[in-house]
């Protein structure tokens, strides 16, 4: 079954409960008079100039999971990273004709078709990097959207000092452009009420992660003794899966995804953290986050914002003006929800990959008051 959600500042965003279990639509949330005209993402907070360039990845090992007439499972990954310069063409946020597939997908009338390919981001196109070794974040979007969705996560840890590599996981969003310029559109859509449609969704993104580590070129500047893997919906799940499958993925963060791969009884002990909503309050809605709760014999934090959204941790918020929607009543403002993201993802980083010890991931802090820290302090939504 689908429903149109409304995101973290209102902007509909088309998902489905059996990935993302989402909050029902805002009943206060609707078009505004005039849209705001093409939106900013936030400056990236670290010290470093960013830039970012794009790969195209086949895996001839195995065909594709969605298209039946494709031998080989292809992807798209935009990384971003320290650059060199600071000066230079910023990168585009998406493609025009992926702008339009989006806005038809998302239902939203009265903008012109390119409007979010007109995002000003902050990342300069191909710049040269920086240089050094540093640490790797693998990112992964929720369902049916594209990896541009964590466009301004992506930069502000590239500043910070990581490589990010976002996976665009092929026919599983809006429109994905491949290297030959065909737009793939998303066939996964058609398969999201079948039995155990979200295991598999999990299982092959966690195959498309191990892929994806096999094949970064190694001209690039990574330690690869120093990888995790950050998602958001049913990314933040394969981060998870992709944990379990390999262990080159050290330590992990789900941002507001009910989780399917199963921890072994045994335990697991890599750090791991869940970023979520209400909806992920122990108790709640989304149970499975108790059961992996109790099997978490590592490192662990359970942070719920109030006030976020399923969105909320994506840039969809940022984008609402731009698209002519009225943030709802009592949602978390766009930039406030961005900073909690990118600060709370930023200190799990700085501390596990690399050994830079974070005091607000040790307990609540007045400066952030929206983070919970459960199961303790939490009550049952």
């Amino acid at each position: 079954m689908r429903q149109i959600l409304v995101a973290a500042a209102g902007l509909a965003v088309l998902a489905t409960s059996a990935c993302s279990v989402p909050a029902p639509p805002r009943a206060d949330a609707g078009p505004s008079a005039t849209p705001t005209g093409p939106a900013t993402l936030p400056a990236p907070t670290g010290d470093h100039p960013v830039g970012t360039t794009v790969l195209y990845l086949k895996d001839t090992s195995r065909p594709d999971p969605w298209n039946l007439d494709v031998k080989a499972r292809e992807l798209k990954v935009t990384l971003w990273y320290p650059a060199g310069q600071r000066g230079g063409e910023r990168a585009p946020y998406m493609t025009p004709k992926e702008s339009e597939l989006a806005i038809r997908r998302l239902g939203v009338a009265g903008v012109p078709d390119d409007t979010l390919s007109k995002t000003r981001t902050n990342a300069v196109k191909d710049a040269e990097s920086a240089g050094e070794k540093l640490p790797l974040v693998v990112l992964s979007p929720g369902f049916t959207n594209p990896m541009s969705t964590l466009t301004s996560l992506a930069e502000d840890l590239a500043s910070r000092g990581y490589v990010v590599a976002g996976i665009d996981h092929t026919y599983e969003s809006f429109a994905t452009t491949l290297a030959d310029g065909r737009v793939a559109e998303c066939l996964a859509c058609d398969s999201d009420s079948d039995t155990g449609f979200g295991t598999g969704v999990v299982a092959g993104r966690a195959a498309d992660v191990s892929f994806v580590l096999d094949r970064l070129p190694k001209k690039w500047p990574i330690d690869r003794s120093r990888i995790a893997m950050v998602g958001q919906s049913i990314g933040g799940a394969s981060a998870m899966a992709a944990m379990v499958k390999d262990p080159r993925v050290r330590a992990g963060i789900d941002m507001d995804g009910t989780t399917y791969a199963r921890i072994p009884k045994g335990g697991f002990s890599r750090p791991f953290m869940f970023l979520g909503s209400a909806q992920h309050t122990p108790g709640g809605g989304a149970p499975t986050w108790d059961r992996d709760w109790k099997l978490l014999t590592g490192w662990k934090r359970w942070l719920v914002l109030t006030g976020a959204e399923h969105q909320s941790f994506t840039d969809a918020s940022l984008l609402a003006g731009a698209l002519g929607i009225k943030p709802a009543t009592g949602v978390l403002p766009a930039a406030r929800a961005s900073e909690l993201t990118r600060t709370y993802v930023a200190a799990f980083l700085d501390q596990h990959l690399k050994a830079k010890r974070q005091a607000i991931l040790d307990k609540p802090s007045a400066r952030y008051p929206e983070v919970t820290f459960c199961p303790a302090n939490c009550n049952p939504s």
